[in-house]
């Protein structure tokens, strides 16, 4: 069975640049390296792998981006976009309200090295993450 998700790997061609771009955006630098071939960051609640990987080492190189989209929960999905579009992101999905007043907002952009990033506002996010708390 699926336990959750535990490592979100995106390729570049300029992984330097990519390791930058992502320090720059998430606030922290990676925390594991392979030098040449892959930076890996941990973040959020539960430390979610996020890793860099060179490209030479994909599968394959598609010359669109497209495929799964991982959404990352935010908290104010409209700040986070346009700070992901001042970096220099492009939009990929317009923020969009997914059901009428259920609180599900999601949005997508491209970054600058071909990888689709999602980000979402998720209700059942915080609730999973307030009963992991302790009181």
């Amino acid at each position: 069975m699926l336990r959750g998700m535990a490592t979100v790997n995106y390729f570049a061609d300029d992984l330097e640049a990519a390791k930058d771009w992502y320090s720059e955006f998430l606030g922290v630098a990676p925390y594991f390296t392979v030098p040449g071939g892959y930076y890996e960051f941990r973040i959020g609640d539960y430390q979610a792998e996020l890793g860099l990987i060179n490209r030479k080492y994909a599968a394959s190189t598609p010359d669109q981006p497209g495929g799964q989209i991982v959404n990352w929960h935010v908290d104010d999905v409209a700040a986070t976009f346009e700070r992901l579009l001042d970096m220099g992101a492009k939009e990929y999905e317009p923020i969009t309200a997914r059901g009428e007043g259920t609180g599900f907002v999601t949005a997508a952009v491209v970054d600058p090295f071909g990888n689709v990033l999602g980000i979402m506002t998720n209700p059942h996010y915080l609730e999973i993450l307030a009963a992991a708390r302790p009181e």
